[in-house]
């Protein structure tokens, strides 16, 4: 395994993105445990990217407009729908000092659809994977799935950490419901930003 690729990985995987933001509202919303079950659902959401590079059908979303226009809007609603979710403080993405039960399979599955939903990630690892494969040899299937599961490690082992450096951040301001709703309404305006950047991007 190539170390260019292993801190290349790392690299993008540390940069702030929706996946990022979602661990730390998880993670100091509902606690560490949670943040675990984000980090989860975020790194199965780039199953769908990695194969759509892997079969070739994220070079159809890049020739096609109105494919790439229709998972965008898509990814678009979904970042605005939990913007909104966050701001009211309801559901999984509420943040709160009480220790309500912890919704996994919600978690989950919000993580999986932000990244499910985001057309940027399938061109991402079209561009990216294929720069460390080995063209000389055979299996170049094989090559790119190994390269995606790897990167997929990453995402996760990183996910966690950001999830523990969320979830000790919130040992100390639980107690301050001031706080803690100002952290709830300034999540809810990141998701914003982030949607309006998605549908305002180009590919």
């Amino acid at each position: 395994m190539s170390p260019d690729y292993l801190l290349t990985s790392l690299i993008v995987v540390l940069l702030p993105g929706t996946g990022v933001i979602y661990t730390l509202a998880i993670g100091l919303g509902r606690g560490m445990r949670a943040s675990i079950f984000a980090a989860f659902g975020c790194t199965l959401g780039i199953l769908p990217a990695m194969g759509a590079s892997i079969l070739g059908l994220a070079a159809l979303l890049h020739t096609s407009a109105l494919a790439f226009e229709i998972l965008r809007y898509l990814g678009v609603a979904w970042l605005l729908y939990m913007a909104w979710g966050m701001w009211r403080g309801t559901g999984a993405m509420k943040v709160t000092a009480k220790s309500d039960p912890v919704n996994a399979t919600k978690i989950i599955r919000d993580g999986i659809l932000l990244n499910a939903l985001n057309p940027k990630l399938s061109l991402f690892f079209l561009a990216f994977l294929p720069q460390f494969i080995t063209t000389n040899a055979t299996g170049t299937t094989a090559q790119m799935t190994l390269l995606g599961l790897i990167f997929m490690a990453i995402t996760f082992a990183v996910f966690i950490l950001y999830g523990f450096f969320a979830s000790t951040l919130r040992r100390h301001v639980i107690e301050r419901p001031r706080i803690m709703n100002w952290l709830g309404k300034s999540f809810a305006g990141v998701f914003v930003l982030l949607g309006a950047k998605l549908a305002l991007s180009a590919k």
